[in-house]
């Protein structure tokens, strides 16, 4: 298991940093894993899965 910052899951996702809080809010997104006071980082698998969902749902529709 490994741990992503948050510069890493902009870069696999492509969205934005607020983009990434707004879905969290929504619960539409995976949620960080805290680190310290104000550190957090996601876990990479969870993020390739929530990569692999929005692939599926294309294919569906």
């Amino acid at each position: 298991m490994r741990l992503i910052k948050l510069k890493d899951v902009t870069s696999l996702t492509g969205l934005a940093r607020s983009t990434i809080y707004k879905y969290i809010s929504e619960e539409r997104f995976p949620k960080p894993v805290s680190l310290g006071e104000r550190n957090v980082a996601w876990v990479e698998e969870e993020i390739q899965g929530w990569i692999l969902e929005k692939i599926a749902e294309r294919d569906l529709a």
